[in-house]
């Protein structure tokens, strides 16, 4: 086991571990961390926490310090700036006639880099872009291109639950959905039901995948025969969270059995 900590480098954003250093960290606090792109600004997104060597993949880098008042001031103007830089390549990009559309953008907290991250539909050739962005920060610029699920991550907006978009809200790890969750779950194949905002399966498809696979295992499959109180017949449907299916019995018609009266996983 080691020693460890979750760090989010923006509000909502994936959680990362890092070596807690030594430092009195508790979730909540705001911290300088040493990352592969250089210093970053972070959020602790957990206590200090012990977790099985092997499930950390790569080095684990540390928690340089414990953020101060001047460091957040910094990151305040860092990601004001990100947002002018926004702008400005925005107009570069006219110039230079490319089919690209900027999403976001955010300098590192030493400022040993400003990245961008943009949508399109083709590859793009941005060597002439970056040069010209390089000339105006005298800093590394890195562009990275990403998904519509990225977007909808980044701009927000509310679901067809009526919440906010589970991916801006809680979800920091967009792992890959796919159509056999949605039948897994007895929903509808209308695209207008199962897809997102953003035009993809939804991501609520993939994090409750888990809880109907456990609810499913308890019932039979539809189709198949059973012995009920009234005699053998064929499931007809099932309802998966509430543990009920019917049944339908020759001379009785379709009668509806529970679990929890029936039987037990």
């Amino acid at each position: 086991m080691i020693e460890v900590v979750g760090v989010t480098l923006k509000e909502g954003g994936k959680v990362y571990y890092f070596s807690p250093n030594n430092l009195q960290l508790k979730r909540n606090l705001t911290v300088i961390v040493n990352t592969d792109r250089g210093l970053q600004f972070g959020y602790l997104d957990t206590d200090v926490i012990e977790i099985e060597e092997s499930k950390i993949s790569t080095p684990l880098n540390i928690v340089v310090r414990i953020a101060t008042k001047a460091d957040y001031l910094k990151h305040q103007k860092n990601m004001a700036d990100a947002h002018d830089a926004i702008n400005i390549c925005k107009e570069l990009i006219k110039e230079n006639n490319l089919k690209m559309k900027i999403i976001s953008a955010n300098f590192t907290f030493d400022r040993s880099q400003l990245q961008f991250y943009f949508l399109s539909d083709t590859r793009v050739d941005f060597r002439n872009l970056v040069k010209n962005l390089a000339s105006i920060y005298k800093t590394r610029i890195e562009l990275r291109q990403i998904g519509v699920r990225d977007k909808a991550k980044e701009t927000g907006g509310l679901g067809q639950c009526g919440r906010p978009l589970c991916c801006k809200n809680f979800l920091t790890n967009l792992d890959n959905v796919t159509i056999n969750m949605a039948k897994n779950q007895n929903l509808s194949l209308n695209p207008s039901k199962i897809n997102g905002s953003c035009g993809r399966l939804l991501c609520c498809l993939k994090f409750e995948d888990e809880n109907y696979e456990k609810c499913r295992k308890c019932l039979p499959k539809v189709g198949s025969k059973v012995k009920t109180e009234k005699g053998i017949g064929v499931v007809t449907s099932i309802d998966i969270l509430n543990g009920k299916y019917k049944v339908n019995i020759t001379d009785d018609g379709i009668i509806e059995m529970e679990l929890n009266k029936h039987g037990s996983c």
